[in-house]
């Protein structure tokens, strides 16, 4: 493919496609979504490893402490089945109740880009949905979280937004209680948006009683079955392969492809995680695939530490011989912004390629692997910035996929090691010629 080519189709992407990409990043209620949901990450690792704490990850034929190991994990079982009550609020405050904190994520940063106030608008949306989700029930006094769970979260998204834009419509149309000028702004917050609120929360009753009346399901119930189809179409291999080649192909030409596809991948991937976890702890079976970073950890995590590798140790040009030196380390914990743009990757068809190809092989065969039951299925997240196979095994609570990461690494080492090559010896020819000038 010649470099004429690449730099036309360059040209074309950055006055056609970039245009529309970053419209489609910075669009108000997509970027909402995808900046709400970051606030799950912290929570998503604190509610899994609760549950990693009070349900042990012990085979059943650990009976006896014939060893060290085995006598470690009966005494972390009689400690946690002690404790399980203890141990599991955390999962119950957090991945339980997944929807609440999706509904106060989104609403306040779809509220923030109007310039309206935050905090009142997400505190008013999460009542709207605590008002439909049927969680309450009035003559035990209780609430059941579990519809409040995973499953409901697309319900709490539309409601988030639709209540936000209502109280939007009501500023904009002036229906609102304004204080005098003297009254400071965080009195007077509360009051601008009673109104909205009041008419929110009739609206959606009314609604809720019409869909209850006319489906026999409430409102988040409805939009759950409406979006199960969704689910488990995202959760397949052509649609998983898809989304992870459209995000590298825009990271080729230096558009942030993450941001495209973090919209409609993030609740996706992080409903299916929690769908995982409650089988986990409840003792069933995982049957999310698609789910927390499964894709990324056999993907651009891994296929970055191969570069590291090649550069390491068969690279020649100076160029990637002293790169090596300052990305190596930040590329072993997932940092991976040296390599990317010391390489760089931007528009570098020979790691394009190179990454399309292991993309492909490793998605593909850990997508078999898992079905097959072959290796474990994602039922934690971690921070970011945990080293893939340690992702890969504390992830899943599975070694072998641990053993997956490994010989894919090697698998693509072999992959990649043409195309570093063929580069490699590209940049050789430069610093000759750039010596020979000098």
């Amino acid at each position: 493919m010649n470099n004429s080519f690449i730099t036309n189709l360059s040209n074309w992407l950055e006055e056609k496609m970039m245009p529309i990409g970053v419209k489609i990043s910075n669009q108000r209620h997509l970027a909402a979504i995808r900046n709400g949901l970051t606030l799950l990450i912290p929570l998503t690792i604190i509610g899994g490893f609760a549950c990693l704490l009070a349900v042990p990850p012990i085979p059943s034929t650990v009976t006896e402490a014939t060893n060290v190991f085995y006598a470690f994990l009966l005494g972390w079982q009689s400690w946690a089945t002690a404790n399980y009550t203890y141990l599991m609020i955390p999962y119950y405050l957090t991945l339980s109740v997944l929807t609440i904190y999706v509904v106060l994520g989104v609403a306040y940063n779809l509220a923030k880009s109007y310039k309206l106030d935050a905090m009142s608008n997400a505190v008013a949306s999460l009542l709207v949905f605590l008002v439909v989700s049927d969680s309450v029930d009035l003559t035990a006094g209780t609430i059941t979280i579990s519809k409040l769970g995973a499953s409901y979260m697309f319900g709490g998204l539309i409601i988030a937004i639709a209540t936000v834009e209502i109280v939007r419509l009501f500023n904009k149309y002036n229906i609102v209680i304004k204080l005098p000028d003297a009254v400071p702004a965080n009195v007077a917050a509360p009051f601008n948006v009673l109104l909205p609120l009041v008419f929110n929360v009739i609206f959606f009753t009314l609604l809720n009683i019409l869909c209850t009346y006319l489906t026999g399901a409430g409102l988040t119930e409805l939009v759950f079955t409406i979006f199960t189809p969704l689910l488990s179409a995202s959760d397949t291999l052509p649609s998983a392969l898809f989304l992870i080649l459209l995000s590298q192909f825009f990271w080729f030409f230096g558009i942030h492809g993450d941001n495209l596809v973090g919209a409609v991948t993030t609740p996706i991937i992080t409903a299916n995680l929690a769908l995982n976890l409650e089988a986990y702890q409840s003792g069933g079976v995982a049957s999310k695939i698609y789910a927390g970073y499964a894709a990324t950890v056999f993907t651009g995590w891994l296929v970055c530490n191969v570069y590291q590798v090649i550069m390491a140790f068969f690279c020649k040009s100076e160029r990637l011989k002293g790169l090596v030196k300052v990305s190596v380390i930040p590329s072993i914990f997932n940092i991976n912004e040296p390599g990317v743009f010391g390489i760089p990757t931007v528009l570098n068809i020979y790691t394009y390629l190179a990454q399309t190809i292991c993309t492909i092989i490793n998605l593909s065969v850990y997508w078999f692997c898992a079905s097959a039951g072959l290796v474990g299925k994602w039922i934690m997240t971690l921070p970011f910035t945990t080293p893939g196979i340690v992702a890969a095994i504390v992830g899943t609570l599975d070694f072998r996929t641990g053993i997956l990461w490994i010989i894919l690494f090697f698998v693509d080492l072999v992959i990649c090691l043409p195309f570093f090559r063929i580069y490699d010896n590209q940049l050789l020819k430069e610093e000759a010629a750039a010596a020979t000038e000098e």
